[in-house]
């Protein structure tokens, strides 16, 4: 019990605060939405991930936007066409509002559900306490190994939205494979009924010229 109080007093003064987004948004077609956070201190880190979970081929187009600009432009962080998801890490240059914006106006018809998270975390860290005893080597090695631990946790995180998004991926084109079964299915049940009476038409006019060409 008291190595686990060590570690949770350890962990509370190598992590300092984090702001966290986590939605899921739905992108009309011919849409385009962003969304902000604001950055305190320059030098603080941002998490940045996303997934299309269902719509179309599960692409978007992204765009990070920083605070200054550049000859008139808004600076690019980062941006890329058609990206099915993305996991990106950076640092802020500087202090100021950071822009993150989706744009689906490749898509005429298909709206598009996207999964996102936007995370800012300051890197500061507080000088750990020295205890009687313990010497710097042992508090930076338990240093390492919650930094270590931390990470893990961070990659089976990540590693979790990924399964998720691929759940809701398969589970969209389950439901597309069984909308396009019950169409063809009744496109055929139409056509066999329309063949059918067109067969008993013929027929019947078969006979019925046969009587008066008789007569």
């Amino acid at each position: 019990m008291l190595f686990l109080t060590s570690i949770l007093a350890l962990l509370g003064l190598l992590t300092t605060y984090t702001s966290a987004t986590a939605l899921t948004y739905k992108l009309v077609p011919n849409e385009k939405e962003c969304f902000y956070t604001h950055v305190s201190n320059a030098g603080a880190k941002i998490a940045f991930y996303f997934a299309v979970s269902s719509g179309g081929n599960f692409d978007v187009d992204y765009v990070v936007y920083g605070p200054a600009k550049e000859a008139g432009k808004e600076r690019i962080i980062l941006e890329g066409e058609k990206e099915r998801q993305g996991d990106f890490v950076f640092t802020a240059s500087e202090a100021g509002e950071y822009r993150f914006c989706f744009d689906n106006t490749v898509s005429t018809f298909t709206d598009k559900m996207v999964d996102f998270e936007i995370a800012v975390e300051n890197e500061a860290r507080s000088q750990l306490p020295q205890r009687a005893g313990a010497s710097p080597e042992q508090l930076s090695g338990v240093e390492e190994t919650i930094l270590k631990l931390s990470g893990q946790v961070s990659t089976l995180t990540r590693q979790q939205k990924y399964f998720r998004t691929r759940e809701n991926r398969n589970f969209s084109t389950v439901r597309s494979t069984e909308k396009r079964i019950f169409n063809f299915s009744l496109m055929e049940v139409i056509m066999m009924v329309a063949m059918a009476c067109l067969q008993v038409f013929i027929v019947r006019q078969f006979f019925t010229g046969g009587r008066k060409g008789y007569v």
